[in-house]
């Protein structure tokens, strides 16, 4: 039985600012570490919300722009939601999955299933006519980021871009990954024996989820104002994985 004790902290960098359009979101997260005595070290993992990428990347829409085309009227008065949202939602969605009064579900074009395409006005200031949409490719916002610290501070570090997301069939929202880099999206446990040498057949861990998940404890979804979190002492394999690997390939889906 393997006894060793294994650790790991998680840190909410102090001073990031409200992100603006063009902010350089590299060179706040080295400002924000220099602020908290922390120099990067290879193997840690930064853990950043979509909402600083979203708004660094400027994915802000004023709805006073947008014309709502006639099947997001229709689907605003089965939903009772905003109709110009709902155009959003469409123009962000492959199709819709599921609507009900105040639900509207979709599959988002980056390939997961999310509640209104993840738009969202919460910590977005500008007043009620502005929303936020995700990062356009968010996996590849994780990689732009990494390689700018690798550059700046030599260390190969990993990447995830996380966002908050509803379950089938259960309460509460938790954070997932939708952007990863500089390490590994899933982990394939297959072959390994349990405590009792029994060989696993159908393990594997979506650990870029889990990740976000740790980190999401520090930066929680309301006012907090920690957006990035540092977590050192995980143990991972060299690998660079990307969010889309997490997506179940439709012919595995059980749901649609």
């Amino acid at each position: 039985m393997n006894t060793e004790i294994s650790s790991f902290t998680a840190t909410a960098l102090p001073g990031i600012p409200i992100i603006q359009p063009g902010d350089d979101l590299a060179q706040i997260i080295l400002d924000a570490l220099e602020r908290a005595e922390l120099p990067l070290q290879s193997g840690d993992v930064l853990v950043i919300t979509s909402k600083i990428v979203s708004k660094a990347e400027g994915r802000f829409v004023d709805l006073r722009a947008v014309q709502p085309s006639e099947t997001a009227y229709a689907l605003a008065s089965e939903t009772r939601k905003d109709p110009r949202i709902v155009e959003l939602v469409l123009r962000e969605s492959k199709h819709v999955s599921r609507i009900a009064p105040n639900v509207l579900v979709v599959e988002h074009r980056l390939g997961f299933i999310s509640a209104n395409a993840g738009i969202d006005q919460s910590n977005v200031d500008g007043g009620e006519e502005r929303v936020l949409l995700l990062p356009l490719d968010p996996d590849a916002s994780a990689q732009a980021i990494r390689a700018r610290l690798l550059e700046a501070t030599g260390a190969e570090v990993g990447i995830v871009i996380s966002d908050s997301h509803g379950r089938p069939f259960r309460l509460g929202n938790v954070a997932v990954a939708v952007g990863v880099a500089g390490m590994p999206a899933l982990l394939d446990l297959r072959g390994r024996t349990d405590l009792f040498g029994r060989e696993l057949r159908i393990s594997i861990q979506g650990y870029a989820d889990e990740v976000a998940a740790a980190a999401n404890l520090l930066s929680g979804e309301a006012g907090e104002g920690r957006p990035v979190v540092l977590l050192r002492g995980l143990t991972f394999p060299a690998l660079d994985g990307r969010a889309k690997d997490l997506i179940r390939p439709p012919e595995q889906d059980l749901y649609r």
